[in-house]
Formats: structure tokens, sequence, C-alpha cells
């Protein structure tokens, strides 16, 4: 078994606080939209320059959007992607995960 590194150690303390791991797990989900928009542009065999020509912003912003897309990313914006892309857009809001014994005891403390 690998011996834990100082910044696995740190990982797992920071991990273990629910407000740290709310954001996280918040800036996960942004990030999976950015990561679906580049693989759909990907497999349409599409540059950000041909993107952003079609949806009428610059290569950056694309660029910014795949990369940080929760930084100013509204909905409109989404759906001329989605569109562009030939796409629609969906909308969920999946129940979310119970709090696990570990998580329940460090928000009572």
């Amino acid at each position: 078994m690998k011996k834990a590194t100082n910044w696995t150690r740190y990982f797992q303390t920071q991990m273990a606080d629910p407000q740290v791991r709310r954001l996280v797990e918040e800036e996960l989900k942004a990030l999976r939209v950015g990561v679906a928009l580049a693989r759909l542009r990907q497999r349409k065999r599409m540059s950000q320059t041909a993107l952003a020509a079609r949806v009428g912003m610059s290569a950056p912003n694309i660029s910014r959007i795949e990369n940080s897309p929760a930084q100013n990313l509204t909905l409109g914006t989404l759906v001329k992607l989605a569109r562009a892309l030939d796409r629609e857009v969906e909308i969920a809001f999946p129940a979310r995960r119970a709090p696990n014994a570990r998580q329940r005891r460090a928000a009572k403390a």
C-alpha cells in the first residue's frame, strides 16, 4: 500500500469539511458542462473558431466556457451553443444524495 503523501492527507482533511466538499462538487458539476460542450464540438469536427462564428462570439470565449463554464455562462448562451451543435438543452433536478455518516457527524460538530 502506498504511503499517504502530504497532499493526500491535506486533500482528505479538506474534503471532510462539508462546505468544502459541496464547493468542490459544485465546481465539478460546472466543469462537466464545459467538457460536454468540448466533446460535442470535437465530435462535429468543429474548431472553437468555427463554433464561435456560428454563435456570434469569439474563440477565446468558447475556450473560456469549455474550461470554466461556471463563470457567467447564461442559459441563453448555453442554448445558442447547443443549437449550433444541433442539440437541445435539457435541465434536470435530480434528488440530492443523502449525506453519509461521516458528513452527518461533521455537520453536527
